[in-house]
This record gives C-alpha cells, structure tokens and sequence, in this order.
C-alpha cells in the first residue's frame, strides 16, 4: 500500500487505474508469457512429418500439450539436443516442428512416441519423416553468341522448372 502512495505522491496527475498498471509493473506481475514467433510457408528441414489417418490425427492434437511435453521428455533422456517447439496438424498429417534439424535416432524416438500414444490406431500411422523436395532447374538450352554483333537470347522456352 504504501508503494502505492508513493507512486501518487511522484506522480498527482496519473489516474488510479494508471497507478496501479505502475505499481504492477514494479513489482513484475504484469510480465508477458512467452510465446513462439515463427510463420512457415513451405516446408522446411526443421520439420518431422508424421503421415496418419483422420482419426489419429485428431485424438493426437486433443493432448497437444502433453504430447509436446512428453516427447520432450524423452528426447531429454535419450541426450538429445532436439527439442519440439510446436505441432500443427493438416487433414492427414501431423507436423512437430524442432529447435534444430532431427537425426534419425530422434526421428525414431518421435515415431515410437507417436505409436505407443494410447489413443491411436499404430496401424494407421506411418513412418515420421524429413521433408522432401523435388523441384530443381533444368537447363535445356545455353545461349551462344558467335559473332559480337549476335541478338540471339536465352528465352523462357529454354530453361525448363521440374516441381
């Protein structure tokens, strides 16, 4: 109370809702929560896919939390410097998102997990895997200029992008 006071006598133009928003932040009950700042567009090698079934996925994303925290868990145990920061989830698939690129011995303690997880069907889970690309640049066509005053071009028609 008499923090409170003190702050009025230092400051007699604040309101007491402005006063007490001070005296909560003095005494740190006004801290934020953590939270994660991270937006994916594509697929990336922090990602552990796990194809499953409809139903799977949905009783897995009803315990997220405890999931996340018991895979943690074991990753811990098993000395590992791989840590899940979230799991999202699509129609068929669920994806666990990693502080850092998983080796196959996590990607085996998470697909364990995921299997022995008591309200799922294993038989309808498949393997957790890395994501994969396959888009690369295939060049059909290299341009030749056989005398300097030559206007032939590389055209669209020439470089050929394979998804």
């Amino acid at each position: 109370m008499s923090d409170v006071l003190k702050i009025k006598e230092a400051f007699p133009s604040l309101n007491a809702k402005k006063i007490d928003q001070v005296n909560n932040i003095i005494n740190g009950q006004s801290k934020p929560r953590p939270h994660i700042k991270i937006t994916t567009k594509s697929p990336f090698r922090k990602q552990v896919i796990i194809p499953m079934s409809a139903e799977n996925v949905s009783s897995f994303m009803k315990n997220l939390s405890t999931n996340v925290a018991n895979i943690n868990k074991q990753l811990q145990n098993m000395k590992t410097d791989i840590l899940v920061n979230y799991i999202r989830s699509d129609s068929n698939e669920i994806t666990i998102v990693t502080n850092k690129v998983a080796q196959p011995s996590d990607l085996t303690i998470i697909d364990q997990f995921v299997k022995n997880s008591s309200d799922l069907n294993a038989l309808q889970v498949e393997e957790a895997r890395l994501p994969k690309s396959k888009s690369y640049l295939k060049i059909i066509g290299i341009p030749f200029y056989p005398h300097a005053n030559s206007q032939e071009r590389l055209t669209s028609a020439d470089i050929e992008i394979i998804l």
